[in-house]
């Protein structure tokens, strides 16, 4: 299957190099020297990375073929796209692909059935799941360990504990929208569940 690892921004330089920004929890793996990358749109790859390097904070890549600036500044915001495995799973127990979550019915700890996961959102401080609930509406949960304390894969079903108020909100206001939200849109990386005592939701990688 296709995930989304990264967005290309802005040139570095003048020998091709771009600044990306990572949507992978496992950059060594998805944008590592070797790693072969299809491309939306299709016609600006595929795209081999020959090198990367950190630089400010921000992560900046080198592509083979791509020699200077012009070039580099051409795949402005073309999106980075990594094949996976489907039966590929995380490491971390706490960890799980967006695949995995994808579909999972979301039950409360009281029975009752509030609907689907859609797809899940990655914000900067945390993870979100967008849920369709059973009369048509959206739900946003945080994805955090004391309000989705298990995830059944094999029984296919998420089980949540939502404080007062989460799930009885109108469509649209379940949660917070900020930069980077993008519904339904496949990341590159594993969803992350914090346990309760994590000081920092938005950096943890597990519980």
């Amino acid at each position: 299957m296709q995930l989304v690892v990264a967005r290309i921004g802005r040139a570095h330089g003048i020998k091709g190099e771009v600044t990306v920004e990572v949507r992978t929890d496992e950059p060594e793996l998805r944008l590592g020297p070797g790693a072969v990358l299809t491309t939306e749109p299709a016609a600006a790859g595929p795209l081999t990375v020959a090198a990367g390097r950190v630089h400010s904070g921000r992560l900046l890549l080198r592509f083979e073929g791509v020699r200077d600036r012009t070039a580099a500044e051409a795949l402005r915001n073309t999106l980075l796209v990594a094949e996976v495995d489907p039966d590929e799973t995380p490491e971390d127990p706490e960890e799980f692909y967006d695949h995995q979550l994808a579909d999972l019915e979301v039950v409360t700890v009281d029975g009752t059935v509030v609907g689907r996961i859609e797809s899940v959102a990655h914000l900067p401080a945390q993870d979100l799941l967008v849920v369709r609930r059973a009369d048509g509406g959206e739900a946003l949960i945080p994805f955090v360990a004391e309000i989705v304390p298990e995830i059944d894969l094999a029984a296919q079903r998420a089980l949540v504990d939502p404080p007062p108020g989460l799930l009885g909100e109108e469509p649209g206001d379940a949660g917070p929208e900020g930069e980077g939200f993008v519904p339904g849109e496949p990341s590159g990386g594993p969803a992350t569940r914090p346990a309760p005592d994590t000081e920092d939701p938005g950096q943890g990688s597990s519980r």
